[in-house]
């Protein structure tokens, strides 16, 4: 059984505000630890399952937050950027089943440092007319390579939000969400336990994936109307609103297409970070 993991680090055990988890941030390097060993916890959880590789993308901010000297050596990792595929880079139909963890809540959710992928500058997404974050254009695109995303850990309001978009995905709260930057921790043993046992567990029995739509339309609405405009410029791309634009495609492309956004996103704006 070949297994994908993405990490990200807001949703990871004890972190809760932008120090935590941008660099050069005063308990960003402890950080880097703490979502090093969630990661772990995961990995040894997916041995005992009984898989053969473990394939490991580091998917938040400038993706090389994991400690390679302090990873499980049985995992492979993916660091650094640019991907063209970004937070679930390496990802095929060869994997049995992806994992997810560190993950959080889309923008406009109180949960702990929510937000969608460019912080302030991504108001909203939708995927064929269903608002989504991160977390449901990650499972679209793996089940479009017919591959189950099987357990997500964050904090509850993630969690919900993965189960809400797919029943089948297992999750494991390590903290619960009092505001954005505020939450009432798991004691870390606790966690680390939760997440190794419930990557076990999911992975012992993998749900059958559902067909979906061969395409599929994606809508974002931006803060800036100059990230709009310049989108248009990308065949297939229709603006729809000063700030709103939507293109149809089939995944993955259609995630590929959207890492590109991100890039010209990010040439055109001077964007804050999302805290």
């Amino acid at each position: 059984m070949k297994v994908y993991l993405s990490a990200d680090m807001e949703g990871i055990t004890g972190l809760v505000d932008a120090e935590d988890v941008q660099p050069p941030g005063r308990d960003y390097e402890r950080g880097r630890v703490m979502m090093t060993e969630d990661v772990n916890a995961a990995i040894r959880g997916a041995y005992t399952a009984g898989a053969t590789a473990v394939l490991v993308n580091d998917a938040h901010g400038p993706m090389r937050n994991l400690l390679p000297d302090l990873l499980d050596p049985r995992a492979v990792l993916i660091k650094g950027r640019p991907k063209p595929m970004g937070m679930i880079e390496g990802l095929s139909s060869e994997y049995d089943a992806a994992l997810c963890v560190g993950f959080h809540a889309r923008a406009g959710i109180l949960g702990v440092l929510s937000h969608s992928f460019m912080g302030h500058e991504i108001e909203d997404i939708w995927l064929d007319g269903q608002v989504t974050g991160e977390i449901g254009l990650f499972e679209a695109t793996a089940s479009a390579y017919g591959v189950p995303l099987v357990l997500l850990t964050g904090d509850d309001t993630a969690c919900a939000e993965a189960t809400a978009w797919n029943s089948s995905i297992d999750t494991v709260p390590v903290k619960y969400a009092k505001d954005r930057f505020a939450a009432q921790l798991v004691p870390v043993l606790e966690a680390r336990t939760a997440i190794e046992s419930g990557a076990a567990a999911a992975l012992a029995s993998l749900p059958t994936v559902t067909a979906r739509p061969a395409s599929r339309v994606l809508t974002v609405r931006w803060q800036s109307a100059s990230v709009a405009s310049h989108l248009q410029a990308i065949p297939g791309v229709t603006r729809v609103d000063d700030r709103t634009v939507t293109v149809t495609a089939g995944m993955p492309q259609l995630y590929r297409l959207f890492n590109l956004f991100l890039r010209v996103a990010t040439a055109v704006t001077s964007n804050p970070p999302y805290c």
